[in-house]
């Protein structure tokens, strides 16, 4: 069956058709590292492990290139302010490459988390200044950029439907935003810098020399450069979140295209806002929810994507502490409900319920329903190995840790309230029984009671 995805750039579904079939090109906008990333950020790095597994199971082969954003990125989107990673670097008392290290891994630490398959390369901003210097090089040959006594700018007039990603009227909106102090060298709100001048009175942890002067890239041009690098000058997608759209992503597309004269990206790819107290969850409001956080309130990072798996990603999603308890009671629901098939052996799946689950992700990732032929599956009448080789198929898109062990250790104190409860319950003295439950419970250990003895979790 074909599968249709939504394309930001064309605003509509669209049969996806990879360049060099079964091969798929696709690029997914990484982390700027001078912090920890907040749920809000990997509800859409679950959007994209979502899609490159959902392309797998559909036959395609996919080559995933992901940048890490550790020079460029400015406090503010009109390049004003500091480079985050400066910013970061002040903050602990570091420098900045020290600070690009520890939250890099970090990342891939939560990733990792959070079951999201590696990209296939993961590039740095910042071991590919060459690249983005020869891009810049070209832009300059084509009289696309002007200098200022800040930097060198992309003139974004000289590039004939720069806006058509995100639509005029956002233009429209960055023009009248316009701050009256901003660089006023700067010809259009629009233009953005591609290359920076280290400030004179300052001295930069990260600058290189260039033919321009001693500096360094603007955030925008890393992203056009490396994925041209690693995908060639015309790929098959670009993904990213929705606040990507009306700058960084068209600048991108400003770039390569004025570079190259050719189409950048032929699938745009957006997921939409995790929302907290009805506002966008972002670091600058100065608070926001890790997966350290989910951890230390007793969630599995899994309970947080099997919630992010409740709403379709163009969609804009709540999160709330209730919500999570909600999605983490159905995923351990689900995953003791899978445990127990595994004591059946595998059977010949049911055609229906895979059509069904398949078609789902085929109709632009269409994840709750994805997950109600899920539950449809445990409600039917299904012999228990069928149910078994649904659920391990459908788990190698989901991703939720269903058919994984517990291995969380007890300690000892929760070991021996364990022991003396069976025991208890073994010489009926229930009386005992429900007082050690009531022991372990304030612990957080739940235990219940089955035909084959008790059993225990961890709230």
């Amino acid at each position: 069956m074909p599968i249709f995805l939504y394309n930001t750039l064309t605003r509509r579904k669209e049969e996806f058709v990879p360049l060099k079939h079964p091969e798929v090109g696709l690029y997914t906008c990484g982390p700027t590292v001078y912090n920890f990333q907040h749920v809000g950020n990997y509800r859409t790095y679950v959007f994209e492990d979502l899609l490159k597994r959902s392309l797998t199971l559909a036959g395609f082969a996919v080559r995933h290139v992901m940048n890490i954003t550790d020079v460029g990125h400015l406090t503010s989107q009109a390049d004003e302010g500091e480079d985050k990673m400066e910013v970061g670097a002040a903050r602990e008392g570091k420098s900045a490459w020290d600070i690009a290290r520890f939250y890099t891994d970090a990342f891939l630490e939560d990733c990792k988390a959070l079951n999201l398959r590696p990209p296939d390369v993961l590039c740095r901003a910042t071991d590919h200044i060459p690249e983005q210097v020869g891009l810049i090089a070209k832009l300059e040959a084509k009289g696309l950029v002007y200098r200022t006594s800040d930097g060198l700018y992309y003139d974004t007039a000289k590039f004939p439907g720069y806006a058509r990603l995100m639509g005029s009227e956002h233009v429209k909106g960055i023009e009248e935003g316009a701050r009256v102090e901003a660089n006023r060298e700067k010809r259009a709100p629009t233009d953005f810098a591609v290359w920076k001048f280290s400030p004179k009175d300052k001295k930069r942890h990260m600058e290189w020399d260039s033919p321009w002067g001693t500096g360094f890239p603007g955030w925008h041009i890393e992203c056009s450069a490396m994925a041209m690098k690693f995908l060639g000058e015309t790929f098959d997608i670009h993904c990213g979140g929705v606040d990507h759209i009306p700058i960084h992503h068209t600048n991108e597309i400003a770039q390569a295209e004025g570079a190259t004269g050719k189409p950048f990206v032929r699938w745009w790819m957006h997921a939409e806002f995790l929302l907290m107290n009805s506002a966008k969850m972002a670091k600058s409001a100065g608070g926001f929810v890790t997966v350290a956080d989910l951890k230390a309130k007793g969630f599995d990072p899994l309970d947080y994507r099997y919630h992010c798996l409740t709403a379709h990603y163009r969609k804009q999603l709540d999160f709330t502490w209730e919500s999570l308890e909600g999605a983490k009671t159905s995923r351990r629901r689900l995953k003791e409900a899978s445990l127990e098939l595994l004591k059946e052996p595998a059977k010949p799946c049911c055609a229906e319920l895979e059509r069904a689950f398949k078609a789902s992700l085929e109709d632009d990732l269409n994840a709750p329903a994805a997950l109600a032929s899920v539950w449809d599956c445990l409600r039917s009448a299904l012999p228990s190995g069928s149910k078994r080789s649904f659920l391990e198929r459908a788990e190698t898109v989901l991703a939720l840790g269903l058919f994984k062990e517990e291995t969380t250790a007890l300690s000892p104190e929760a070991q021996r309230l364990l022991s003396e409860r069976a025991k208890a319950r073994s010489e009926r003295d229930f009386a005992l029984s429900d007082k050690l439950r009531a022991e372990l419970d304030a612990l957080g250990i739940l235990v219940e009671d089955t035909k084959q003895g008790q059993k225990w979790r961890k709230r």
